[in-house]
């Protein structure tokens, strides 16, 4: 279906129906999986229940308040903004690389977000905002790594950006299962915990820190999605159109990794949702271009369905949701392989 072109004043946006459609049927999947999530747990809950807590209107159990606006409703949040920052930072990286494997993921900024978190972790025992700037600080100097070795050479594009991440990643690996011999036991059990990813036991000031991330970033990320588009068609063709390649490149690669790392900070590693979003969003949309926005509400709904799903698991089993992503990864990994000519 053709892009429309809405335009006010000296301002103009380029939409699609169908990526509107897909949108907005996103959100309401992510709000079903949402109320079907608020209503389960030890202490189950009606839908409406769940509602006048929210609202606060009528006679509220006290109880059911607690349970629904303390424990149940921070994890959503942290859920929601979590898959929306992993989904847009994933649209970026791909685009940039040109490869459906330039995930964060696999090109390492994950595992240097995770590594900055460790070492606050063990080291320092900082709460929930230092963890967050120490995530921030790994991914910034991981993403600055690979870029650099990427690009002493400037062949190979994407495919090279893509095997230096997955060296670096493979290191700080290395690092990070280090750094978890050498502390006590109590840290490296806190440590562990942390890096199987998971969403249990968030609070507001795990939910809220990347929920500001997102508000922030977002809106710069949309702002550059024309350039990010054009810079899938080539270095060169970008240039010829006018873009700053390295200038819009690097802007696009911190505002990537201030999601990314925000993310990982207020949810642990989390795989497959940065992978998989932008590219299950772009076969139902079925138009060209960085799915930014429609890729951040992917994300959310991945990581919702993802985490209820793995809190219902058969024969009473419970897995952290980052463990559930990573099968869901290897498997949806896999089949990209074996389906796509070029990644």
């Amino acid at each position: 279906m053709p892009g429309r072109v809405y335009r006010r004043g000296r301002w103009s946006w380029r939409w699609r129906p169908r990526s509107v459609v897909v949108c907005a049927a996103l959100v309401a999947l992510t709000c079903a999986l949402g109320v079907v999530a608020m209503t389960q747990g030890t202490i189950e809950l009606t839908a409406g229940e769940v509602l006048a807590a929210l609202v606060g209107t009528g006679v509220v159990d006290q109880t059911a308040e607690r349970v629904v606006l303390g424990i149940r409703l921070p994890r959503l949040v942290t859920g929601i903004f979590v898959g929306a920052c992993l989904g847009m930072a994933g649209a970026i990286f791909q685009s940039i690389s040109r490869n459906a494997l330039g995930s964060p993921d696999i090109i390492g900024l994950t595992a240097g977000s995770a590594t900055g978190a460790i070492v606050q972790i063990v080291l320092f025992d900082g709460g929930p905002l230092a963890v967050a700037a120490w995530a921030v600080g790994g991914g910034l100097v991981c993403s600055a790594a690979v870029y650099l070795l990427a690009m002493t050479r400037r062949s190979g594009g994407g495919y090279r950006l893509i095997l230096v991440g997955i060296g670096v990643g493979a290191f700080l690996a290395a690092i990070n299962a280090l750094l978890l011999t050498r502390v006590g036991l109590d840290q490296a059990l806190e440590a562990e915990i942390w890096l199987q990813g998971s969403l249990a036991g968030r609070r507001w000031e795990h939910a809220l820190p990347v929920l500001i991330a997102f508000v922030l970033l977002a809106p710069p990320a949309a702002a550059a999605s024309r350039r990010l588009d054009l810079l899938e068609l080539g270095d060169d063709t970008a240039t010829q159109l006018g873009v700053r390649v390295e200038r819009s490149r690097l802007a696009l690669i911190v505002i990537g990794v201030g999601l990314t790392a925000l993310a990982t900070a207020a949810a642990g590693p989390i795989a497959f949702v940065a992978l998989a979003a932008p590219q299950l969003v772009r076969r139902l949309n079925r138009a060209p271009g960085a799915p930014l926005l429609s890729g951040a509400v992917m994300g959310s709904a991945l990581l919702v369905g993802a985490d209820l799903a793995s809190r219902h698991l058969p024969f009473a089993w419970s897995v952290p949701v980052g463990l559930a992503t990573g099968v869901l990864g290897g498997v949806y990994l896999l089949w990209l392989l074996g389906t796509t000519r070029k990644v």
